[in-house]
């Protein structure tokens, strides 16, 4: 899949005709090549094969064909890093050990590049989930506001905050390389005047505020409960009376072996971090209380692997 998207394959079967030798010019490739890939592709389902010319799966029209605006294509950049695939080769020594192969603090280390082709690649899919997550945090609410987006990323969710409220304010805090992806998003969806960047760690830089929310989207799980605990205390001091903090996880069931991705997102922070984890409800619950927050409430997205987890001041 990742050959055929560098190779732009599935453009190439969307615009037509689909046959081997127009395929293979467009991709500038050789036809042997191209037959080959893409008959591999049909094999696995990704691709259909009629009188010689290659056509979409419903799935590939939808998800692989860069003219589709639901396109996932640019996920590829982020989760064939090799960080993200070769420890996985290293799997035996990583159970051993209980902890990533990788050096340093894993994908945590400060100012790691990974997390700037995170942002850039990982957008597409990220963008369903800052709708709802936007009106969990609003709940209707508009008029003045402050928003700091904690390892903001592409950005996504704050500035979907900002689109939702007109009147609020947003703060991205991550490494500053990050933040410049975040920056352009922010003036595509036009609201580059409401956001301001705070570049830096998270367990470093100081907040400011105070403010009325604060994100924290797909970030506790690559720490220990401690670790976490700190961090929320950290950002209970920056919010207002009455003020939230909205937490994005996977979230798995007691059980933690369902439901299946949020329960397997476990073996991906094995083998990416020092001791990070898939938490359940009642332990990310925990981590709240014993940070000073009450009203701790699990908001599923629908179709979706994540919760958003909702706590106030």
């Amino acid at each position: 899949m990742k050959a055929a998207i560098e190779l732009d394959v599935f453009r190439a079967v969307g615009e037509g005709p689909g046959d081997v030798a127009s395929i293979a010019s467009h991709s500038k490739a050789s036809e042997r090549g191209i037959r080959i890939l893409c008959d591999f592709l049909v094999i696995n389902g990704l691709l259909q094969k009629v009188d010689g010319h290659y056509r979409h799966t419903p799935s590939s029209a939808a998800f692989l064909d860069p003219s589709s605006p639901s396109c996932l294509a640019s996920m590829v950049g982020f989760l064939a890093l090799p960080e993200m695939r070769q420890t996985y080769e290293h799997l035996a020594d990583i159970v051993r050990n209980g902890r990533t192969v990788l050096p340093g603090e894993g994908t945590v280390e400060p100012e790691n590049p990974v997390w700037v082709e995170f942002a850039r690649s990982m957008a597409p899919m990220m963008a369903p989930l800052a709708g709802p997550l936007g009106a969990i945090v609003l709940e209707g609410r508009t008029g003045p506001m402050r928003v700091l987006d904690i390892a903001a990323g592409h950005g996504l969710f704050g500035i979907e905050i900002a689109k939702q409220n007109p009147q609020a304010h947003v703060t991205g805090l991550d490494w500053a390389p990050v933040l410049r992806v975040a920056l352009d998003n922010a003036k595509k969806a036009g609201v580059q005047d409401r956001y301001d960047m705070l570049p830096g760690s998270a367990f470093d830089v100081p907040y400011g505020g105070p403010y009325d929310a604060v994100l924290l989207t797909n970030f506790l799980h690559h720490f220990d409960v401690e670790t976490c605990v700190g961090l929320l205390k950290k950002v209970r001091g920056s919010l207002k009376p009455g003020g939230c903090v909205a937490t994005l996880e996977f979230v798995p069931n007691d059980d933690r072996v369902s439901p299946p991705m949020p329960a397997a997102f476990s073996m991906t922070m094995l083998t990416s971090t020092v001791a990070g984890d898939a938490y359940t409800f009642r332990e990310l619950s925990d981590m709240h209380a014993k940070a000073g927050f009450s009203g701790v409430t699990a908001h599923p997205v629908p179709m979706s692997p994540h919760t958003v987890v909702m706590a106030r001041t």
